[in-house]
């Protein structure tokens, strides 16, 4: 554990430290409602002000905390008050400085802190605003520190207020005038009449006056007409009682300008006997721009900037405060489908427009107590407090309908989808979190079975999605546990039936159930985390493979990989191309990628531009089952193929339907006049080989040919490899005699 350094200026800085007056005893209400909008704005279960004392730290203000007694060598907001803007510390655990901090490895155990210095008015720092949390939090932004900051500067002027406090109650009776008249705060002394007996500049300026203009004026010409009798009150009651000990000042007061105009006033009140008179003097705070800085943390922290509607936050607390009535309440969660293509192709300007008018068309027709939120991204909830299932099913088709209704922008006329789930309480759940989690389940199986749709949720989806959460654990097992294997099937040249590649099939080696084909795992593995990281894998592991059977055999085989959409989104899929041939000696026209429309389509311009570039460096490019998707005409003319793959759907039927066999030899002339090659799968017989090759198919696969197979049975099947079986580049240990190939995972998920 490092120990925070000593300030150069630690003298001066304990000095300015006390003169605010605070210590762990004396803690500052007025810093309460910081803490408490720091807890909401971030979302963090603690925040405090530190008060960084020689030795030992004590909070002006805390939310979270309980009894905590703290020194200065184990503070983190020690070391925040060394640095000049915000110390965040993403995860404790990972921080030299910290990673042995008792507040990290006892039962605190903090991860995540962000703090910033609180200074006085001449720069010495005297503790850190700060929030704290016991999960990393690596995705704290710029933006996020510069919110922390302007909450510290709220506390930096509260504290000053005190400072001035602290210096009345300090100041010597005779001598109040002198400091009045002299202090750069706003600072009013009267007598027990409430007529001014000396104010500050400041004070005047505040007001509209000139300082001679305040003199024999009386205080509550300060105040506005209707908050005079509760000043007026205070005073009276504490002339007689001789103090003030026992009495509340008023607060939310306004102030009255010269001019007429009224402001939000910070009243601090003192009184004292002086010659037998009382003596009063309060230090005043215009807190208008305060007021507007609370106002805009609390719509931060309550409403979605885009929108105007609420939040996550703000939902989830309606839905709480309305299950704890016993009525009904019914939460819709709405997701837009076909958002994110709007938004890629018309532009983030037309699509902050959509979100806006789903705004609007979602809140038409509710009642007073209904709640509309977005809640992120391009999804929003409905939460109706007393509502039955009928009436949630009304509102959900209504705003299903509205969504589809055409929306104009810019002269364009743009349409996008609305599904929706519902749940119900206290019928499905009678707790916010729960209820949360029913309707997003319930909208997950609504955007599964189609657009435009609305499911109501039943217990069954919870089982499913532990289900799916359980096959994610065991995706990242298999990951991790290199339990995933490469199946090859081979592809052989129509003319002569000679060998000419193979395809590299993924398949799952589960440790229970056996080896599992791609439609077990393969959807769940193509929409998860894992899809880039399995795919860089089988394409290094299918060019090894490649490699080594053109070194032992076959020198001019193929290997067709198959990509999956993420790798598009990861990483750069053309270097990682090229550094696989480079890294086992396989030339470019030796590999053979292999994309859907689908895929082709989802990713665009990102997609097109990855596959010019591998087309560029030699490298094959094949649509794989062409014609079943719902762009391939127009991606003939932009996309740089070599190959199209005629589905085996089509060659299946082609013998006994003329629709499949019209599909196939369309499929085979636009290839031709493309200057492309054509290779069918799905070949079962050998009557179906031969009507292909009459029509001029060049290649083929299917099991009339062969299953996929892994790789040593592949080389028994067509005499490859008279030598040792395994390519010379794996370990000694996987060579061994009789070990089936193992899986060979990039570092990054061993």
């Amino acid at each position: 554990m490092k120990c925070p350094p000593a300030l150069a200026s630690e003298p001066e800085r304990l000095r300015a430290l006390a003169a605010y007056g605070l210590a762990s005893d004396r803690p500052l209400p007025s810093l309460d409602p910081v803490v408490n909008i720091a807890v909401r704005v971030f979302d963090m279960p603690v925040s405090a002000v530190n008060m960084i004392g020689s030795d030992h730290v004590f909070f002006a203000a805390s939310a979270g905390i309980g009894d905590v007694d703290m020194s200065r060598d184990v503070s983190f907001c020690a070391h925040a008050i060394t640095q000049n803007g915000v110390m965040v510390v993403p995860d404790a655990t990972r921080d030299e400085r910290f990673h042995d901090n008792p507040l990290v490895t006892g039962k605190t155990h903090l991860r995540f802190y962000a703090g910033v210095p609180i200074r006085s008015p001449d720069g010495h720092a005297l503790g850190s605003l700060c929030i704290i949390d016991v999960k990393p939090h690596p995705d704290f932004t710029s933006e996020d520190c510069e919110r922390l900051r302007e909450l510290a500067k709220m506390a930096s002027d509260r504290l000053e207020l005190r400072r001035v406090e602290a210096a009345v109650e300090k100041a010597d009776p005779l001598a109040s005038e002198e400091f009045v008249n002299n202090a750069a705060t706003p600072i009013v002394r009267f007598d027990e009449t409430g007529t001014i007996l000396a104010w500050s500049a400041a004070a005047a300026a505040m007001y509209g006056y000139t300082v001679e203009e305040g003199v024999g004026r009386s205080i509550e010409q300060l105040i506005c007409a209707r908050h005079r009798p509760l000043v007026r009150d205070l005073i009276a009651r504490a002339a007689a009682a001789g103090s003030l000990d026992g009495l509340t000042p008023p607060s939310d007061l306004e102030g009255l300008r010269k001019d007429g105009s009224e402001f939000p006033l910070s009243f601090s009140i003192y009184c004292w006997n002086e010659a037998s008179r009382m003596r009063f003097s309060v230090v005043l705070r215009d807190m208008t721009q305060r007021r507007r800085e609370e106002e805009e943390l609390y719509r931060l922290a309550n409403f979605d900037s885009l929108t105007g509607l609420a939040n996550r936050a703000r939902l989830y607390r309606r839905v709480e405060e309305t299950l704890l009535a016993p009525a009904a309440a019914a939460l819709l969660m709405i997701d837009l489908d076909g958002f994110k293509d709007v938004n890629d192709t018309l532009g983030h300007a037309v699509g902050d427009g959509i979100l806006r008018e789903v705004a609007s068309r979602l809140g038409a027709d509710l009642g007073m107590y209904d709640v509309v939120a977005r809640i992120g991204g391009d999804e929003f909830a409905i939460l109706l407090p007393g509502a039955d299932l009928e009436r949630a099913n009304a509102v959900a088709q209504a705003a299903i309908t509205r969504v589809a209704a055409p929306i104009a922008f810019d002269g364009q006329e743009v349409r996008v989808a609305a599904s929706c789930g519902i749940a119900l309480a206290p019928f499905h759940a009678q707790e916010a979190l729960e209820l949360i989690g029913d309707a997003d389940l319930a909208l997950y199986k609504a955007k599964s079975a189609g657009r435009g749709r609305a499911f109501v949720f039943v217990p069954a989806l919870r089982m499913e999605a532990a289900a799916r959460r359980l096959y994610a654990m065991e995706l990242h097992r298999a990951v991790v546990g290199s339990e995933f294997l490469l199946f090859y099937q081979p592809q052989v040249r129509l003319a002569d039936q000679a060998l000419v590649g193979a395809e590299a099939l993924i398949r799952w080696h589960h440790p229970t159930r056996g080896i599992l084909a791609p439609g077990a795992f393969l959807p769940a593995l193509e929409g998860g985390p894992l899809a880039a990281t399995v795919g860089s894998w089988v394409l290094d592991e299918a060019c090894a493979q490649a490699a080594f059977w053109r070194r032992h055999g076959v020198p001019k085989f193929r290997i067709a990989v198959n990509l999956f959409a993420a790798q598009f989104r990861v990483g750069d899929l053309v270097a990682e191309v090229v550094a696989a041939l480079e890294r086992h000696g396989l030339p470019a026209e030796a590999l053979e990628l292999e994309v859907t429309e689908n895929i082709a389509l989802d990713r665009d311009e990102i997609a097109l531009e990855t596959l010019r570039r591998l087309r560029a460096h030699g490298v094959g490019i094949a649509f794989d089952d062409f014609g079943t998707g719902f762009g391939s005409l127009s991606l003939l003319k932009q996309y740089p193929l070599t190959r199209l793959k005629i589905d085996r759907s089509f060659v299946q039927g082609m013998l006994t339907s003329k629709r499949d066999a019209a599909v196939v030899q369309a499929v085979l002339d636009m290839a031709r006049n493309f200057d492309l090659a054509a290779i069918a799968e799905g070949i079962e017989t050998l009557a179906q080989s031969e009507y292909l090759q009459a029509r001029g198919c060049e290649e083929a696969q299917g099991y009339y040919y062969g299953k996929p197979m892994p790789a040593k049975q592949f080389e028994e099947a067509f005499g490859i490899a008279p030598g040792p079986l395994y390519p010379p580049s794996l370990s000694r240990d996987r060579r061994s005699a009789g070990q089936d190939r193992r899986p060979r995972y990039p570092a990054t998920i061993r």
